[in-house]
């Protein structure tokens, strides 16, 4: 098979890699650079409809194939990224600007999940009770559904795909992929290693667009089932519509996390903590840990070491070989946007005292970059405080107890994640009780689970009622068959009958 060059074939339908005469184009840049790779053609309505109906063709055959054998599929798949990995991170590394560091992790999170889809014989085993009643069996099957979708965002090129079409490939169903387009060549090196793996024709597609496409997606009557990851305001957009159109929807949101620093906190391990949960990935992650609420006298001792760790943290390019503490962010848009929010919480009264606003990168005079940023004296009505940043910047709120901090945390609109640094099991036990969000770390930053546990937001960081990965993402992707069966033995009688 011919593997499509840069962009000139893009779309992956029913087998063939294929673009579309016409179609409007879309920058794709190196964030490193400022630098355009090259233009994505984007689709929209029809040709998401020549991907959802290679799909809806393929599904019965691949639905019929023993779950042992669409599992071969995906041990093949697995030994293929792994002898490409170090390929598929650096295409992370160009298309995105992680470093090199954060796009290994960012594929191996979604390597972990293509592993755990290897066990699809042991995923999808039913249930069975004999004698429900007398001479009565009762069992349990999971089917697939059908056609399902996945729209993903820019931040995690290869994990968010990754937490979707495995798991929905292995239960049976045939997918559609839409990536973001600000990240394509990470999707598309993805599809090619799965086509390679030995998946028949039209049971993956991936198709580029925009919101035509996504709302193309929502609405198709041959789709089941979709999986999002976005922004919260799209989430719910993606859900409601999703829904009306009798949907079965999972979307991820946005979200605002909150760390919480004991007074007994150890410091050496929590400013690490700390830095990893506000700056890796740039912020550009819905598990970032944005705000720091700080408990009695804590922050008077952890703030000068955090802003002295913010300050010697390095920013350069990510597409070369020697790497940087972080990279760009994605857009010169999204910088700006990051910028203007910590202008205006400044001109409101925070102060900064580590301020990544004005960095340069000598050698990349274009490239989208901002230093790590530490806000301090931020207020709850700033929107600094109340939105979701996505960027290298963290606020810090100083509290009295730990009341405080919980009841600060719960006035969030959102629920993905939150983390406390205590020596105490008292208070993290009372934290994890009480904090309303559904990922909690004790002394962990990022509490982002492994793939055998849901990632299971709450609030308005999630719409729906499964989670993606574990058995939730399975029973996300099947629907449940319930059989009752009856035999009769020639001269028996009333079964009933004492």
């Amino acid at each position: 098979m011919t593997h499509p060059t840069s962009f000139q074939h893009p779309f992956y339908i029913d087998g063939e890699w294929t673009t579309f005469a016409g179609a409007p184009r879309s920058p794709v840049f190196n964030p490193s650079l400022g630098e355009v790779l090259g233009e994505l053609p984007l689709g929209g309505a029809a040709e998401v409809d020549s991907a959802v109906r290679a799909a809806h063709a393929a599904f019965p055959a691949w639905a019929d194939t023993p779950a042992v054998e669409r599992a071969r599929v995906m041990f093949k798949y697995r030994t293929l990224i792994e002898q490409h990995f170090d390929e598929i991170a650096r295409l992370i590394c160009r298309e995105h600007g992680k470093t090199y560091a954060e796009a290994r992790g960012d594929l191996f999170r979604g390597y972990e999940v293509v592993e755990l889809a290897c066990a699809a014989p042991t995923l999808l085993t039913g249930e069975l009770l004999p004698n429900i009643a007398r001479g009565i069996d009762g069992e349990l099957a999971r089917h697939p559904l059908g056609v399902c979708a996945g729209i993903t965002p820019f931040n995690f090129p290869a994990m968010i795909p990754l937490w979707m079409f495995p798991l929905a490939l292995v239960c049976g169903n045939t997918f559609v992929l839409k990536p973001s387009e600000r990240v394509p060549l990470t999707a598309i090196r993805l599809t090619q290693l799965l086509a390679e793996a030995g998946l028949p024709k039209g049971v993956f597609n991936l198709v580029h667009g925009g919101r035509d496409a996504v709302d193309a997606l929502l609405k198709h009557p041959l789709v089941k089932a979709v999986s999002f990851v976005g922004s919260t305001p799209v989430a719910r957009h993606v859900y409601t519509t999703g829904t009306a159109h009798g949907k079965r929807v999972q979307a991820n949101g946005g979200a605002k996390n909150y760390v919480v620093v004991m007074p007994d906190a150890d410091i050496g391990k929590t400013v690490e903590g700390i830095m990893n949960a506000a700056f890796g990935c740039a912020g550009e992650r819905c598990m970032a840990g944005a705000s720091m609420l700080t408990v009695g006298d804590r922050g008077g001792k952890l703030l000068p070491e955090l802003v002295k760790a913010a300050q010697a943290l390095t920013v350069g390019r990510t597409d070369v070989e020697k790497q940087p503490g972080m990279g760009a962010v994605i857009t010169a848009a999204h910088r700006d946007r990051v910028r203007s929010l910590v202008d205006e919480g400044e001109r409101a009264g925070a102060r900064v005292v580590a301020d990544g606003r004005s960095v340069k990168v000598t050698d990349a005079p274009n490239g989208f970059y901002l230093g790590a940023t530490i806000v301090e004296d931020v207020r709850t009505e700033m929107k600094l405080a109340q939105e979701e940043v996505f960027g290298p910047v963290l606020n810090v709120l100083h509290m009295s107890d730990l009341d405080q901090a919980i009841a600060l945390a719960n006035q969030s609109s959102f629920g993905n994640g939150a983390a406390i640094f205590t020596r105490s099991g008292a208070a993290a036990r009372e934290f994890k009780h009480r904090v309303s969000a559904g990922m909690i770390g004790i002394n962990v930053g990022v509490p982002a689970p492994m793939s055998m546990f849901p990632f299971s937001g709450w609030n308005e960081s999630f719409f729906g009622d499964l989670h993606m990965q574990g058995r939730a993402g399975v029973m996300f992707y099947t629907q449940p068959k319930v059989t009752t069966s009856r035999w009769f033995i020639d001269g028996e009688g009333d079964i009933w009958r004492k």
